[in-house]
C-alpha cells in the first residue's frame, strides 16, 4: 500500500513539472495586402517568478525571406509582440519561435502568413498612363505677398538712403586744421632784433634817437614777454621799479641805458660811439643774464568753430550713423527676401 502511494506521488510530481510552462503564438491577420502589417503575439504561461527569455529581433530583420520585422514590444514579462510586413505576394511559412523558461527551451507552433498582391486588369491597358512630368504649383498671392511687400519696403529704404547720401555730400565737411606754430623765445627775439641793429650799423649812425628808440623798444618787448607786465606802456622809471621786485641783477646798467635813451630822445642829448657800444653791450648782458631757456618753442593753435559750424558737424555725424544703420537694415532685408524666394521656388 505504501509503495502504491509513493508511486502516485511521483507520477503527480512529474505531471506538475511538465505542466509548469506553455508557450503559444498567434498572428493577426493571417491574410494581408502587400505593404500592410500583421502582428505576432507570443505568450508564455508559467509559474510566478519564472524567468522568461524571448528571442531578440532587430528592426528591418527578415523573419523569413520576404517578411520583415518592423519593431518589437513587450507589454509584460510573459508577452512579446512582433510587427511584420511584406512586399512580395505569397504564402509564407513562419517557423516556430523558441522561448526559454527558467533555462528550459520551449517552442511555439508554426504560423502561416498570406500576402495578397493587387490584381491588375491587363485587358484594359488603355486606362493606365505612364508617369507625368513635375507639375508647377498654381500661383498663390498669399505665398508671394510677404516677399513683394518686403521688396517694396527695401526699395523705399534704398531711396531714403540715397537721398540722405546726397544731403551728406552737399553738406561739405568742416575741416578744422590744428596748427602747430613755431615761436622764438623772448631772448631769441630780442637777440635777433639786436643783430639787426648791428647789421644796420645804427651804433655809429648820426640818428642816435632812432638807434636808442629801437634798442629800448627791443628791451621793453623782451621784458614784457619775459616778466609778464606791460613794459611798452610804462616809463623807464616804472620799468626799473617793477624789475626791482622780481630781479635785482644788472639793473644799474639797465637804468643807465634807459636814462641815456630818455636824454637822447627827449633832451636832444648827444652820445659818443663808445657810449653807444657800451649801452648795446649792457642790453645784451641783461638779456643773457635774465633769459629763460629750455622753454617750449612750439604752440598748438586749435581753431574755434562757430555755433553754425558745430551744428553742421553734429548733423553730419547723425546723418552718417543713420545712413550706416539704414544700409545695414537694407542689406539684411535683401538677403531675407532672396532666401524667402529661394525657399518657395524649391
Amino acid at each position: 500500500m505504501k509503495r502504491l502511494i509513493i508511486l502516485l506521488l511521483l507520477v503527480t510530481s512529474v505531471l506538475c513539472t511538465f505542466a509548469q510552462a506553455s508557450v503559444t503564438a498567434k498572428i493577426e491577420p493571417v491574410e494581408m495586402m502587400i505593404g500592410e502589417q500583421a502582428q505576432v503575439t507570443i505568450s508564455v504561461q508559467a509559474n510566478d517568478g519564472a524567468k522568461v527569455s524571448f528571442p531578440v529581433f532587430k528592426p528591418r530583420q527578415e523573419l523569413v525571406p520576404g517578411v520583415e520585422v518592423l519593431n518589437t514590444q513587450q507589454p509584460d514579462d510573459n508577452t512579446l509582440q512582433l510587427l511584420l510586413t511584406s512586399f512580395d505576394g505569397k504564402l509564407y511559412h513562419l517557423p516556430a519561435f523558441k522561448v526559454k523558461v527558467d533555462g528550459k527551451e520551449f517552442k511555439t507552433d508554426d504560423l502561416a502568413l498570406k500576402v495578397i498582391e493587387v490584381e491588375v486588369d491587363t485587358t484594359k491597358l488603355d486606362q493606365f498612363y505612364g508617369p507625368k512630368d513635375v507639375q508647377d504649383n498654381p500661383f498663390q498671392w498669399s505665398d508671394w505677398s510677404l516677399s513683394f511687400w518686403l521688396s517694396i519696403l527695401m526699395l523705399v529704404m534704398m531711396a531714403v538712403c540715397y537721398y540722405l547720401y546726397l544731403r551728406l555730400r552737399d553738406n561739405k565737411p568742416i575741416i578744422a586744421h590744428i596748427k602747430i606754430v613755431k615761436r622764438l623765445l623772448p631772448h631769441q627775439k630780442a637777440m635777433k632784433e639786436i643783430e639787426q641793429i648791428k647789421a644796420d650799423k645804427m651804433v655809429s649812425s648820426d640818428n642816435q634817437k632812432e638807434y636808442y628808440t629801437k634798442l629800448t623798444d627791443t628791451l621793453r618787448r623782451y621784458i614784457e614777454e619775459r616778466y609778464g607786465f606791460s613794459a611798452m606802456e610804462m616809463t623807464s622809471t616804472e620799468i626799473i621799479e617793477r624789475l626791482m621786485q622780481t630781479d635785482q641783477q644788472s639793473l644799474e646798467e639797465l637804468r643807465q641805458l634807459f636814462t641815456t635813451a630818455d636824454l637822447v630822445k627827449f633832451a636832444k642829448y648827444s652820445t659818443m660811439i663808445n657810449e653807444n657800444d657800451a649801452n648795446l653791450v649792457n642790453a645784451i648782458d641783461f638779456i643773457n643774464q635774465t633769459k629763460l631757456e629750455n622753454q617750449p618753442t612750439e604752440t598748438v593753435e586749435k581753431p574755434q568753430l562757430s555755433a553754425e559750424d558745430q551744428r553742421s558737424q553734429k548733423e553730419r555725424r547723425v546723418l552718417k550713423v543713420f545712413i550706416g544703420l539704414l544700409t545695414t537694415a537694407t542689406v539684411l532685408l535683401f538677403c531675407y527676401v532672396l532666401y524667402n524666394i529661394y525657399q518657395m521656388l524649391n
